[in-house]
């Protein structure tokens, strides 16, 4: 059967044109049943609905979820103990529409065999599809389908019931008065006697179990209306954006607006807030001038058992009140409030219950481990379970009643404190994908034993017999990138950086393909990786391993000391020749005795390669830095037992060097062929304002820095010493990495060449290339590049600009989150290596906020927070914002300061242990007296200590 509708629209331009859509019906629809042969689901489907225990449904039955079900019960329907569920193209294709991580989710369900799960295409099946009535809305067109759907397949499976689960009352009542058995989700949920614990996982958003804006006191304003947000959004008068709470306190933060050219907006306070979560997109009225604040300088405590963690200090800062008020000799920021949210961006979150108030209360506060995100209430009748675990909870609703957004119990994650808990918390709060590929994916790699065919040989340039070799951090199994350089006959130099080919492996829109797009990057924790692409080809085939014959995307120069005469691109087969360690090159290249090949190679590319570093730094290149420290783990509790800053060499920059060389001249190339769509990498010159701070802190240290420009600031940071403090411009180098903005991927065809620069290299384009098994821009790049030499085909999603630029997008955030990552299981695995010892260390002040101070400890590559107060209100310290600097009595704590702390862990029943930071040196009157360095060390170790 046939279904066509016509109609008529106008076009953005004006035009009017008529629309046919035609709609086809059959009577063949596989429904997975009636003896036909299930695909999704094998034998075990009957056995497995047959088992269920249900006291409303003593029999064997189906479900029927509507939409909304999927979309707020999702954890409840990923429970093993749900099975036997019918899903109508109806419900996913609305789930789909609305919420696409929930229909990724439930579309994941369909591959495990044991959970029954199924598609019913009822939208082209003749006996169950329905056209939409006269003054019908689509919500009860959709509502009405499924009910039509749930009564077709009550008659059709004969020896099955099917209830259809929904939690709206309408629909409820519409299908009991045409006979269907139906259940609200709590219902049914209550009556699986297998699995009481199911129950905290229900969402309430739909219930009704919460209270209401008309049962209590209002605690936040009433968003306006969708038509009056949309109109106000139209006409100017609303903002919409992006609101992004503060990482140290989650009372205050930014509004990122569409319009990029507009300054972010400060949204302050519990009020102006009004519920927004961060990552929510909202809709925020601009407050009038006079009422414009600033920004606060303060930092919330970390200490759980807080009920709202510097919440008073920061209401009593905004209303002016007393010594801690806002200083007013700032410039005030442009401010706004929350009156309307465009759409939750809320997702599942990683915590711990605070310890309950009563003994037999079932409601609990979740204290988010992310920091930005409020403390949520949950109903939960497995308390004294859940007590000292990590757990993982989700947002329901935020009612304007209710001082906490309400939510519900996911699933637990393991003991507070224990290493695999605490590491599946930091993979889930920065959205690192870390499951195993499926089988699926598997499916695309190449079968084993696997070598280069002849085909593919004739096709490539052999380089076999050239001196090539990788030089990588030691344990590095995923290496992607060698070198070679010889001198020509003419005196010059052929220098090659040579790439493993990932693109021969992984073919445009395949599974490995997509699952390498999803993940986006290699992660890299202190004790395991997280690859982007399966084993098999990140360690093996296409590792550029020692004495193996490898396929390679080739970037061969010939030049004399510090200059490009020519540029060639090949697809090549390599043979490397040594696999070192930056440790191993530095000790070939120094040892004199030593004239094999690859060292007099490797003097080659040191010499070419501190001529090229000179140029760079000559153009304005900045160098800066990172406190970086390597851990060194024991062999039988996998536990850090040392701890030390890594050590650049020269072999570190050699690498470097010819690696950037290679980036650059790869964008020259694919942006002259594909002007349009080209995979570019830019890092924008940071506005003048973000080094304001830095700059009055170096004043007072007698440094002068010129920020104008890079080369201004390159040369004042290379005069920057004190003599008395060698460490001073190392860490000057780290403050000023922070004043930059984020380096990001973008697409060629969106920005003017203008926009293409790289401020920290100095380069007027960039790209990444040279990794392109642990960076999916690479393989990008790789095949924008194989297209130009003619070496590939395009594929048609390469050449349009706005879906490059969409994953130059993902990509963007993927790579923020792997850093953030990183960085959070160096400070797990820090406070590991600090459980049981008491240290006494030296450190420098990095910053200084209104109740706080930031203490960057070299010897660990530790940075802490170290508050000024003892309580909420007492304080010996006086905070002034201009310089800015805390001050009590005679001693004064300013940024570069040095400190000296004593570092503990701090054990806390049923709470995360907390690193205990205390001032040994300053002594501060009323602060900290009594604290003292360990009784139990040694003068020499004492001052051993002091000196690191």
């Amino acid at each position: 059967m046939l279904k066509s509708r016509s109609f008529v629209k106008k076009t953005k331009r004006g035009a009017v044109v008529k629309v046919v859509r035609e709609h086809y019906l059959r009577d063949d629809v596989w429904t997975g049943w009636q003896g036909e042969k299930r695909v999704s689901c094998a034998d075990p489907f009957v056995e497995n609905v047959a088992a269920r225990k249900s006291t409303l449904c003593p029999f064997k039955h189906l479900l029927v979820p509507d939409t909304n079900v999927v979309l707020h019960q999702i954890d409840v329907l990923e429970f093993h103990g749900i099975a036997g569920l019918i899903l109508l193209q109806t419900v996913l294709e609305e789930v789909k529409h609305r919420n696409l991580p929930v229909y990724k989710r439930i579309r994941e369900q369909l591959d495990d065999q044991n959970r029954c799960f199924y598609v019913l295409s009822n939208e082209h099946h003749k006996d169950m599809y329905v056209e939409r009535e006269k003054d019908e809305s689509a919500n009860d067109r959709n509502d009405r389908a499924i009910r039509v759907a749930t009564a077709w397949c009550a008659h059709k499976f004969a020896d099955y019931k099917v209830v259809l689960l929904t939690n709206d009352n309408a629909n409820k009542e519409k299908a009991s008065l045409a006979g269907l058995l139906t259940f609200t989700m709590r219902q049914y949920v209550e009556s699986l006697s297998d699995y009481p614990e199911l129950v905290d996982k229900l969402s309430q958003a739909e219930e009704g179990n919460t209270k209401r804006d008309g049962d209590s006191e209002k605690v936040f304003p009433e968003y306006l209306s969708s038509a009056r947000l949309h109109a106000g959004i139209k006409s100017g008068k609303l903002v919409q954006g992006t609101y992004q709470a503060k990482r140290n306190n989650y009372l205050e933060g930014f509004m990122l607006a569409q319009d990029s050219d507009r300054q972010p907006i400060l949204i302050q306070g519990r009020q102006n807030i009004n519920r927004a979560v961060h990552d929510d997109i909202v809709a925020i009225e601009m407050l009038p001038e006079n009422e414009w604040s600033y920004s606060s300088d303060i930092v919330f405590r970390e200490d759980v058992e807080d009920a709202e963690p510097g919440e008073d200090d920061l209401e009593t800062a905004i209303a002016g009140k007393g010594k801690n008020a806002l200083s007013k000799t700032k410039e005030r920021e442009p401010s706004g409030k929350v009156v309307g949210i465009i759409k939750r961006n809320w997702r599942p979150y990683c915590g711990i219950l605070l310890p309950a108030l009563t003994k037999h209360t079932i409601s609990r506060i979740f204290v988010p481990a992310e920091k930005r995100v409020p403390r949520i209430r949950i109903t939960t009748r497995q308390g004294t379970t859940l007590d000292g675990q990590r757990i993982v909870v989700s947002i329901d609703e935020w009612s304007r009643s209710s001082k906490y957004p309400q939510g519900h119990f996911v699933k637990a994650l393991g003991p507070v404190g224990d290493k695999d808990a605490e590491n599946e918390v930091l993979l889930l709060e920065h959205e690192i994908p870390h499951q195993q590929f499926s089988e699926n994916v598997l499916k695309d790699l190449p079968s084993m034993p696997w070598s280069i065919s002849a085909e593919e040989r004739q096709k490539r340039v052999d380089l076999r017999d050239v001196c090539v070799c990788s030089v990588d951090p030691p344990g590095c199994t995923d290496i992607d990138d060698a070198l070679h350089c010889r001198q020509l006959s003419n005196g010059n130099f052929e220098v090659g950086v040579h790439i493993a080919d990932v693109t021969h492996f992984i073919r445009p829109g395949s599974p490995l393909d997509k699952e390498a797009i999803n993940r986006g990057t290699t992660v890299y924790l202190v004790d395991r990786r997280i690859d982007m692409v399966p084993e098999l080809l990140s360690s093996n085939l296409c590792s550029l391993r020692a004495n193996e014959e490898r396929l390679a995307m080739s970037c061969i120069w010939e030049m004399n000391e510090g200059t490009i005469l020519q540029t060639k691109f090949h697809k090549t087969v390599i043979k490397s020749k040594a696999a070192l360690t930056y440790e191993e090159a530095q000790l070939r290249i120094d040892d004199k005795s030593k004239v094999d090949e690859v060292t007099e190679a490797l003097r080659l590319l040191n010499s070419l390669a501190k001529a090229l570093r000179q140029k760079r730094l000559e153009n304005g290149a900045l160098v800066l830095a990172s406190p970086e420290v390597r851990f060194d783990f024991g062999d039988e509790s996998h536990d850090p037992i040392n701890l030390d800053s890594k050590e650049m060499r020269e072999t570190n920059h050699l690498v470097e060097e010819f690696m950037l060389l290679a980036n650059i001249s790869v964008a020259t190339k694919i942006h002259n062929d594909f002007p349009d769509c080209a995979v570019l990498r830019r890092h924008q010159q940071p506005p003048l304002g973000k080094f304001d701070s830095l700059l009055r802190a170096a004043q007072l240290k007698g440094i002068r820095l010129e920020v104008d420009n890079g080369k201004a600031l390159a040369q004042s940071l290379a005069k920057a010493e004190l003599p008395d403090d060698p460490y001073f411009n190392t860490l000057l180098r780290i403050l000023s990495t922070r004043c930059m903005m984020q380096a990001l991927y973008f697409c060629s065809g969106t920005e003017p060449e203008e926009n293409f620069y790289h401020y920290g290299l100095a380069a007027s384009i960039y790209t990444h290339f040279t990794s392109p098994i642990r960076r999916y821009p690479d393989i990008m790049v790789h095949r924008l590049l194989a297209v130009a030499i003619s070496a590939d085909t395009t594929h048609p999603d390469m050449l349009v600009s706005r879906k490059v630029q969409e994953l130059c997008n993902h990509f963007n955030h993927r790579h923020r989150m792997a850093q953030l990552a990183g960085r959070a299981s160096v400070q797990l695995h820090t406070q590991i290596f600090f459980k049981g010892k008491v240290v006494c260390v030296e450190g420098y002040i990095t910053s200084v906020q209104r109740n706080a101070i930031s203490i960057l400890i070299p010897r660990y590559g530790l940075e802490t927070s170290l508050f000024l107060r003892d309580d909420e209100k007492k304080s010996v310290f006086t905070f002034n914002e201009q310089v800015p600097s805390q001050t009590a009595g005679s001693v004064r704590l300013t940024v570069f300061g040095k400190v000296k702390v004593r570092l503990q862990v701090e054990k806390r029943e049923l709470r995360p242990d907390k690193l205990k930071v205390e001032l040994v040196w300053p002594q501060v009157a009323g602060f900290n007296e009594g604290v003292s360095s360990p009784k139990n060390e040694s003068k020499r170790k004492r001052k051993k200590v002091a000196l690191d």
